[in-house]
């Protein structure tokens, strides 16, 4: 039973209070016995009812409980977001944090105010909310593991309520024209058919670039969405292995799992990210055609045969598709007057999804393409049907051809002398008209 007990000398009295595993807690600086009597009773009560934090381990540091916390849950993470953690970490939350006992990040809102604003004097909104975060997830893990009592993080206001970032929403006409200035600027078909299949099929960069000749339904005409390709360190991974690690037919073991569960590396970002996207007939045909131009396992790849690097095909190849160039430019061999500038990659995933907005395609058939889940309760009543596909697919198409009858006679000719098979089409018929090629009234 707790009791107090007077310091020698000093006028001030100890609490002493029995912890869970039998051994005698204390608290010194009480004014009074009794005082400190009633704080040992006030922590046996809470041992009783199973709500007592150890003291002890309020005062472990951050840093090691953020060690031991992130090496729990690596083994269900991706590689990627691994590597993500670990840069936050050693970038920008150790460098603050690591020193400081949990507990004083308990009590330390004031700090982690200011902190939060340094933050945002270096770094981009989208930034700073992706550090705090993860900072917020370890207090929570503290909070689980019985070390503080609640996560400060709790309120703390991360944005500074700015309007969001406007996003660009390219035209057919605009997608078929920097798809044709990929061809030219040294990719072919490969880079030709990635362009127009980020606009037509809405897919996230690694789940294009990671699509392999298996992955192709040439029935239904479709790609299987599946392991998307990651990149981490330098490295691109595919399914948990290394991109180079593949066979020329792409195949490979499937991992080990018991039942109906999916493989822990390589996965997609979310369960509803693992799906069947089916190609409009236009854009089908272009894509069977590259997978006929080489024997390389991976279908959208590099010229050499290698897989795509993010960076530096967004440097080397999409900015100054969609950006265009100057004579004066370093390297610039002639005039490319600018497509959508600033348009990026995964903005071809908003346009794809903005495009079936405009054709009247139903929100779960917009999703369950896109690899996003529905929302409430039509989660549970919402399905998609053949019709809604077939409706998604003539529409992509009507487009396509749109797109093909809005270029001018010389890029017709052109794209022709690539694409033989185009010749015949209906959509490079004399049309009413070409349209600029920076016309924001592209269709």
């Amino acid at each position: 039973m707790a009791y107090g007990q007077e310091e020698p000398g000093t006028g001030e009295w100890r609490a002493r209070y029995k912890r869970p595993d039998g051994t005698w807690g204390s608290k010194s600086g009480f004014p009074t016995e009794k005082a400190a009597e009633d704080w040992g009773l006030e922590q046996e009560a809470l041992i009783r009812r199973n709500l007592w934090l150890d003291p002890r381990d309020g005062e472990t540091r951050f840093d090691d409980f953020a060690e031991e916390w992130l090496a729990a849950v690596e083994p269900r993470l991706e590689l990627n977001t691994i590597a993500k953690y670990r840069s936050f970490l050693d970038n920008q939350l150790l460098p603050q944090w690591q020193a400081w006992p949990l507990i004083a990040i308990f009590n330390g809102y004031v700090e982690i105010e200011r902190w939060l604003s340094e933050l945002h004097e270096d770094y981009a909104e989208s930034s700073v909310s992706s550090y705090f975060a993860l900072f917020s997830t370890i207090l929570n893990g503290a909070v689980r593991a019985r070390m503080i009592p609640a996560n400060p993080c709790n309120g703390v206001r991360v944005s500074h309520g700015e309007f969001d970032t406007e996003r660009l929403v390219a035209t057919p006409a605009q997608a078929l024209r920097a798809a044709m200035r990929l061809y030219e600027l040294g990719l072919g078909k490969s880079g030709f058919v990635l362009c127009l299949m980020d606009l037509y099929t809405g897919a996230r960069w690694g789940e294009l670039v990671g699509q392999q000749r298996h992955e192709y339904d040439s029935e239904r005409r479709g790609i299987e969405i599946r392991t998307p390709l990651k990149e981490v360190a330098g490295k691109v991974y595919k399914g948990g292995r290394k991109g180079d690690d593949h066979q020329a037919d792409g195949r490979q073991r499937p991992p080990t799992r018991r039942g109906n569960s999916r493989p822990k590396k390589g996965r997609t970002k979310t369960p509803a990210g693992t799906r069947f996207v089916a190609l409009p007939p236009g854009i089908a045909v272009l894509y069977e055609e590259l997978m006929d131009s080489h024997r390389e396992p991976f279908v959208l790849c590099t010229p050499e045969g290698h897989p795509w690097r993010r960076s530096n095909f967004r440097i080397r190849f999409w900015r100054p598709a969609w950006d265009g160039n100057e004579l004066d430019d370093a390297g610039a061999g002639e005039r490319r007057p600018p497509i959508l500038p600033t348009f990026t990659f995964h903005e071809g995933r908003h346009t794809h999804s903005t495009w079936l907005t405009e054709d009247g395609i139903p929100e779960v058939a917009r999703r369950a393409r896109l690899g996003q889940k529905m929302k409430g309760i039509a989660r549970v009543y919402d399905h998609v049907t053949p019709a809604m596909v077939n409706q998604i697919l003539a529409a992509l198409e009507e487009r396509w051809q749109r797109s093909l009858a809005s270029l001018y006679p010389g890029e017709r000719a052109k794209l022709v002398s690539w694409f033989p098979h185009l010749r015949s089409r209906r959509g490079l018929e004399p049309g009413p008209g070409p349209i600029a090629i920076s016309s924001p009234s592209d269709d």
